[in-house]
């Protein structure tokens, strides 16, 4: 990376607008904690992260889940560290054996849903019993979506946001929070 990629990703965080903190995640990743353990907790379900914005999420998320469960991961992408999506492009499968078992799909943000959708359909032709998606937030886009998460963390304005896993030009899926890009 240059000194002027360096300086750009910087004044991208330094122009950003937070819009959830780090004590307001850990709370909701507590409350979702407890949603899905009182929902799965005798179903010994996969889970299955959507990498690589997920990861995050999901290390937060799998701790406070007190139950026994196997743990895996999935890779679909449309936004190749862009921040307007295309095609979905299945980079990896689980290698968990999903079929005939509840799914917990984890994913950093319900956008416009397409590559969950894509994501639940695929597990559902691999033979899972039933897919519940969890995702740490949902973006407010006004109009109907493809899915619907079943345990969702925070609701989100229709703006381009960042941290926590979600990227802003394939940077800053580190931060504890959550951001969006200033408006232009």
């Amino acid at each position: 990376m240059s000194k002027a990629d360096l300086d750009k990703a910087w004044a991208l965080i330094n122009e950003a607008e937070l819009l959830h903190g780090r004590l307001e995640i850990e709370s909701v990743l507590d409350r979702l904690g407890e949603q899905i353990g009182n929902r799965l907790a005798d179903s010994f379900p996969v889970a299955l992260c959507v990498m690589g914005g997920a990861v995050v999420f999901a290390g937060q998320l799998l701790p406070r889940l007190a139950f026994p469960l196997q743990f895996d991961y999935l890779h679909a992408t449309r936004y190749r560290d862009g921040i307007r999506g295309g095609e979905i492009e299945w980079c990896a499968l689980p290698r968990a054996e999903v079929a005939g078992r509840v799914v917990l799909l984890l994913d950093d943000i319900l956008d416009e849903g397409h590559t969950l959708a894509a994501a639940k359909a695929k597990l559902l032709e691999m033979g899972a019993a039933r897919v519940e998606v969890a995702v740490l937030a949902e973006k407010d886009l006004g109009k109907p979506k493809p899915i619907r998460a079943d345990y969702v963390g925070l609701t989100l304005p229709n703006r381009y946001v960042f941290g926590m896993g979600m990227d802003a030009y394939g940077l800053w899926r580190n931060l504890p929070a959550i951001y969006a890009l200033k408006e232009n």
